[in-house]
């Protein structure tokens, strides 16, 4: 059977974010004085998860740059963030054309957030009978988990030692499905964005309460039509109470709201995304912001993967085949009879030292008795032999 092809949808702003105050120089400027060091970064990152998942499209989302239509719901929404510096501003407008001008698929819709692109390719993709990677280091995205939607979510260690995800590893990692990850985040709220959940409710709380009702709707109305008891047996009876406030509903519908993702934007078709890219377009676009990346491109071009890539990353690894032995294969493996002799002499230093304990505490023991009789009967507090103990 032929497998399902595969589409990467890229979190543009996300991993631009994570280049420019992660691995992105600031001081890095192109030919023409503007820094590029974040954009460097967002194409590098783009090319090593192509060089991992060997996707046969790519589409890389970006946010509106007017005010999304979130804000208009809650004008406190993201409202706690400081302004961003010029250089990384700069950046953000510049990285759809470049990647456009490298024939790489993008899509920022007016009005709309970058994760609502992520939702809508992940949909239109899995309608065309396609597999959908999300690559992004935000947990909105776990909503979109399906039988044909994972996600790659980028932590600290880079793409390769970044985790995909699927519905089971959700299940395993927060305790709730898909579809009640966006009622567990409500219920939760969300600090990125400014948005207070409902009160003494946290991520422990949020899952037991949809592992025992399935939806928060279900809970509040097992609130009420009397049945409070059931949920307070659950989340306690203070954490109930708040659920059956009145303001802590509105919280909780409002977090819904805005937590929703927008499956259907229009997009460019799959055809328009489809890879390999034209390796003379690809390197002159990056060439015009000074951007000089060779064989780490190799996925998105079509080209043969480096004999230093057996599974599939697009960076080398720090020993190279043929240069020298890896630590391990140097390593002198004992004999049963070795590992034992080693085992019977750890035993017998282990008895000795603690022998060594009880005699210097029976010892310090004595001359506490000693001292107290001589300071009219107060204990000491330690013993002196005791210290070897701590």
């Amino acid at each position: 059977m032929t497998a399902a092809p595969v589409l990467l949808a890229v979190d543009g702003d996300g991993l631009l974010h994570r280049a420019f105050h992660g691995i992105g120089d600031s001081s890095e400027l192109d030919a023409a004085g503007r820094p590029v060091g974040a954009l460097r970064g967002l194409v590098t990152f783009v090319a090593a998860a192509a060089a991992r998942l060997r996707p046969d499209a790519v589409l890389v989302g970006f946010d509106s740059r007017v005010d999304p239509l979130r804000k208009a719901l809650f004008p406190g929404y993201k409202g706690h963030r400081p302004p961003r510096s010029p250089e990384l501003d700069d950046q953000l407008d510049a990285a759809p054309e470049l990647l456009g001008a490298a024939g790489i698929a993008v899509a920022r819709v007016p009005g709309y957030e970058g994760d609502d692109v992520l939702a809508s390719a992940a949909r239109l993709a899995g309608a065309a009978g396609w597999q959908c990677v999300v690559l992004t280091s935000d947990r909105d995205l776990f909503a979109l988990l399906d039988d044909s939607t994972s996600v790659l979510r980028l932590m600290g260690d880079g793409i390769e030692g970044a985790q995909l995800l699927d519905s089971a590893a959700l299940r395993t990692g927060y305790g709730v499905g898909p579809d009640q990850y966006r009622d567990y985040a409500a219920l939760r709220g969300d600090t990125s964005d400014n948005l207070p959940g409902v009160r003494g409710i946290g991520s422990k709380t949020a899952a037991r309460l949809l592992q025992a009702f399935g939806s928060a709707d279900a809970a509040c109305a097992a609130i009420d039509a009397g049945r409070g008891d059931e949920v307070a047996a659950v989340i306690g009876q203070r954490c109930a109470d708040r659920l059956a406030d009145s303001d802590s509903r509105q919280t909780l519908a409002r977090n819904r709201e805005l937590m929703s993702l927008h499956r259907d934007l229009a997009l460019p078709g799959l055809e328009s995304m489809r890879l390999p890219l034209d390796p003379a377009v690809l390197r002159s676009a990056l060439r015009s912001r000074s951007i000089t990346l060779g064989p780490s491109l190799w996925a998105l071009v079509g080209a043969e993967p480096p004999p230093w890539t057996p599974n599939g990353f697009a960076s080398a690894p720090k020993v190279l085949p043929g240069s020298q032995p890896p630590a391990w294969a140097e390593r002198v493996v004992p004999s049963w009879e070795e590992l034992r002799a080693a085992d019977v002499a750890r035993s017998r230093e282990a008895a000795q030292r603690a022998a060594a304990v009880a005699a210097s505490a029976a010892a310090g023991a004595i001359r506490a008795v000693s001292t107290q009789a001589r300071s009219g009967g107060r204990a000491q507090i330690v013993l002196e032999g005791q210290l070897s103990l701590f």
